[in-house]
């Protein structure tokens, strides 16, 4: 109890710093923002809940010792970014496709449950994939753990980012969805299918250019 009461400004300073990372545009929130507003909120829930499971992928690697595994395996990380670069790639083809596409692309019914699993594990495999949301849950613990830090406080901090990070990803999902953005999606869906496309390779590029 007494370590948690000397480290609180410390953990209240990592939670803000996780909720600014978190709401800050990325790959993350694109996903859930094309999901959801071209194929509606059950699919981009679906995703939400994928990339959320990323997320507590990573933040479990990283409070049980993640960066000294990454120390003698740092090729894993390379390996990783080359995924995740040419997975951001994938999701712009399909951006770009879909914005050279006259009708409405046939996503509008509600997804089966194979449709829905599908989106989870899209959602997944863009945080598991993104250095970022590695490099990201790192800084926190780092930031918010002194070392030998306890369970609990480990646990407390890991704990709140995670809650932190499920209310910001359904939020996108539920916004993203609403009966305005669909309408607006609707008469705007090439520019915005192509702004999209756009955005993900960037994000793609980056992440295969960058060392």
């Amino acid at each position: 109890m007494n370590d948690i009461l000397q480290h609180l400004p410390q953990i209240f300073s990592t939670y803000l710093v996780y909720l600014v990372a978190v709401i800050s545009p990325g790959p993350a929130t694109m996903a859930i923002a094309s999901a959801s507003i071209g194929q509606g909120r059950s699919r981009g829930i679906a995703t939400a809940a994928g990339i959320f499971a990323g997320s507590a992928t990573w933040a479990t690697a990283a409070s049980l010792g993640l960066a000294a595994l990454l120390t003698h395996y740092a090729q894993s990380l390379v390996i990783l970014r080359i995924l995740g670069g040419l997975y951001m790639l994938y999701l712009a083809w399909r951006a770009f496709r879909s914005a050279t596409t006259a009708a409405d692309p046939a996503q509008w019914t509600a997804g089966s449950r194979q449709s829905l699993k599908r989106n989870f594990l899209l959602g997944y495999a863009v945080h598991l994939t993104n250095p970022k949301a590695i490099f990201g849950w790192l800084a926190i613990i780092s930031l918010g753990l002194p070392p030998h830090a306890s369970a609990t406080a480990v646990a407390l901090i890991v704990g709140g980012c995670l809650v932190t990070g499920f209310c910001v990803f359904m939020g996108y999902a539920l916004l993203f969805s609403t009966p305005r953005a669909l309408k607006i999606y609707k008469s705007a869906r090439r520019a915005i299918d192509g702004t999209l496309g756009v955005l993900f390779a960037a994000a793609g590029t980056k992440l295969l250019l960058t060392r």
